[in-house]
């Protein structure tokens, strides 16, 4: 695909958070299923944890075989040491690594500490290109409509990258934070024209607040640098997760009776 072709998303409507994370949690179990070799790209924030909670489920009743399995992170705070209980470190390590049993030597997260954040971004994205690419991406999206730590009016050109946050980025992030003032100012991306070459991509969203940005990637008409979520519409093969809240602004919203 070109980059000024536009793409038709899929759209997998759940009735509420709980089962759109086991209907994300059961395609991302079975894509891993059906390869030997798998390399994902992981986001982090609130509306993931429910599906790797649901995939560690899923990998516990019939084990995945996940000597194969690499994963690259999408974003890490810049600043943050990777012990930090608010670093992407330990919130991977708590929510998907150690329950999953995956071997940290096969996990990939920017480095918060590098003395040169620049060099990082290369080294990640050299890292990447040595795994031979990214087979599947799984993203949130930001209210203002950022995927990792893409900000409006970031380049659809950008790879990894150091970013500085939008300040509602950062009043969203603090209630993971002891105050606004805690949250850092600053985190290493990767960047949309990574994400975009990834083989597949499936997006989750959750919530009320996602809707008008989840609007502007399924009916909206631009797609636009000021709604960084619009890239999508560039790549053939994205699956996008909805809650019913998340799909409220759509015309073509709909329940789904799936178990």
């Amino acid at each position: 695909m070109t980059g000024n072709e536009v793409s038709t998303v899929e759209i997998i409507y759940a009735r509420d958070y709980e089962q759109l994370s086991k209907q994300a949690a059961r395609y991302v179990y079975q894509f891993v299923a059906s390869r030997p070799k798998v390399t994902l790209g992981l986001p982090t924030g609130e509306t993931p944890i429910g599906f790797y909670r649901e995939l560690v489920a899923l990998h516990r009743d019939n084990p995945l075989q996940l000597g194969g399995m690499v994963t690259f992170n999408l974003d890490e705070y810049l600043g943050l040491p990777p012990q930090s209980p608010q670093s992407y470190h330990s919130y991977m390590n708590r929510h998907l690594f150690e329950p999953l049993g995956l071997p940290l030597e096969q996990t990939h997260i920017p480095d918060g500490l590098a003395k040169d954040p620049e060099a990082e971004c290369q080294r990640y994205e050299e890292e990447i290109r040595r795994h031979g690419g990214l087979d599947l991406v799984i993203l949130g999206v930001g209210r203002n409509g950022h995927i990792g730590f893409n900000e409006p009016g970031t380049s659809f050109d950008r790879r990894t990258h150091v970013v500085t946050l939008a300040e509602s980025t950062r009043q969203a992030n603090a209630r993971f934070f002891p105050s606004l003032e805690d949250v850092p100012t600053q985190a290493i991306t990767m960047g949309i024209a990574t994400i975009l070459e990834a083989d597949e991509i499936i997006l989750l969203a959750s919530g009320s607040k996602k809707a008008e940005a989840v609007y502007h990637l399924i009916e909206g008409h631009k797609v636009t640098e000021q709604w960084p979520v619009t890239a999508l519409k560039r790549h053939d093969r994205v699956t996008v997760f909805l809650d019913r809240e998340a799909a409220a602004l759509l015309s073509t919203a709909k329940e789904t009776s799936a178990p």
